[in-house]
């Protein structure tokens, strides 16, 4: 795995990251004390609440479609103009919160064994 970034953490605090790279995150955090320090720092700064356009853009994840957009979206269902926002959304811009609820919905579609 890649070095371990502040973005990534807070993807890790907000539960946005595909399962292996949870994973990976909580395994590092586990073995390193500066990881845990930087976590914290991290936590801090979203507890003081960063007051810039960007950052309430990305916490309120307004560019963001939702959870049924999405469904949609694996299904090829909708307005082809928002199924192209959202192929953007998740392969161009990498919004970690939208590729994890994607990851997440195609599980679940996915017929048991």
């Amino acid at each position: 795995m890649a070095q371990i970034t502040r973005q990534m953490l807070r993807d890790y605090m907000h539960d946005a990251l595909p399962d292996a790279e949870l994973a990976a995150v909580e395994k590092a955090l586990r073995e390193s004390a500066a990881l845990r320090k930087l976590y914290q720092e991290v936590i801090e700064q979203e507890d003081r609440g960063e007051h810039t356009v960007g950052a309430i853009w990305r916490r309120e994840r307004v560019s963001c479609p939702t959870r049924d957009q999405l469904g949609g979206y694996l299904l090829g269902a909708g307005d082809p103009e928002q199924l192209e926002y959202i192929d953007f959304h998740l392969k161009v811009i990498g919004c970690p919160y939208c590729q994890a609820n994607l990851e997440d919905l195609k599980k679940l579609g996915k017929p048991k064994k």
